[in-house]
């Protein structure tokens, strides 16, 4: 039997968008987790610094997204902060999760 070790880690952007934090769980084998202790003196830290840090460039990515497709439509920017932009640009069709992206890309695959 492997150990284990149960890691959370916690998303949101600032309190006005925490009451729909998301929770994910990473399982690892005890070599596994040792391995990141040789690397990182708090993997608990290390896993958080690296989940955020990748939300922020997605947020910077699909803000980025948001205000070039505003700009070139000539349409107005009615979200006035990245959580805001993320949300809208959603909602409005502009960007589709990579689960979403992927689908559509396999069922366009030849049979």
């Amino acid at each position: 039997m492997l150990a284990a070790k149960h890691i959370l880690q916690d998303f949101y952007f600032d309190n006005k968008y925490s009451k729909n934090l998301m929770n994910y769980t990473i399982t690892l084998t005890e070599a596994e987790d040792l391995a990141l202790q040789y690397v990182a003196a708090d993997p608990q830290d290390w896993i958080d610094n690296a989940a955020h840090n990748r939300a922020r460039i997605a947020i910077d990515e699909i803000c980025d997204l948001y205000v070039k497709h505003k700009l070139d439509n000539n349409q107005p920017i009615t979200a006035t902060n990245k959580p805001d932009m993320v949300l809208a640009a959603y909602e409005e069709g502009l960007v589709k999760t990579a689960a979403q992206r992927n689908e559509e890309a396999a069922s366009q695959l030849p049979s």
